[in-house]
């Protein structure tokens, strides 16, 4: 297998850890489902992936309040869409029982969080009061892209054992 592009490994690894309790391809039913494991995560709460993206939801909107910022709201707005939406996405493609469905869903949390990096590209340019925070919350975006980006690879390798099934 390629070497994922650098600095993905350690959200590989976060979800590698956990990939045995994940999901596994249902046994006899054929149909690209996959059941719940009795153990380990059991909803997308469960998701580290899940969770980051939660505390980079808040670190936003508590941005977003700042004087200043606050009163930029077509930039507020979007940011704090944009962080939403990856947060939301993990959720639901968690949920989605059709492996192209949880798919497309974690690409597009994946894209969300290259959204909330670029304006907060943005925010530092533009509110440069905020500069320090804005730089250490992209930190945190990178996290929480990083676990995305495994969640997706995780998904794909199971898509091919399936197909191997």
């Amino acid at each position: 297998m390629d070497q994922p592009p650098n600095g993905i490994e350690e959200g590989i690894d976060e979800v590698a850890r956990h990939h045995p309790a994940l999901r596994t391809p249902g046994i006899g039913k054929g149909d690209g489902r996959w059941e719940m494991e009795d153990r380990g995560v059991k909803s997308f709460e469960d998701l580290e992936t899940w969770r980051v993206a939660r505390q980079v939801v808040n670190a936003v909107y508590a941005l977003s309040r700042e004087p200043g910022l606050a009163r930029d709201f077509g930039l507020c707005g979007q940011v704090q869409r944009a962080a939403v939406s990856m947060m939301s996405n993990v959720a639901e493609g968690f949920e989605r029982l059709h492996v192209p469905e949880k798919l497309q869903f974690y690409n597009i949390a994946r894209g969300s969080s290259a959204e909330v990096r670029s304006l907060l590209y943005v925010v530092e340019d533009n509110h440069s009061s905020l500069a320090e925070q804005s730089a250490s919350l992209r930190k945190d975006v990178v996290r929480a892209g990083k676990l995305i980006t495994g969640l997706i690879q995780s998904t794909q390798q199971r898509k091919q054992s399936q197909k191997n099934l």
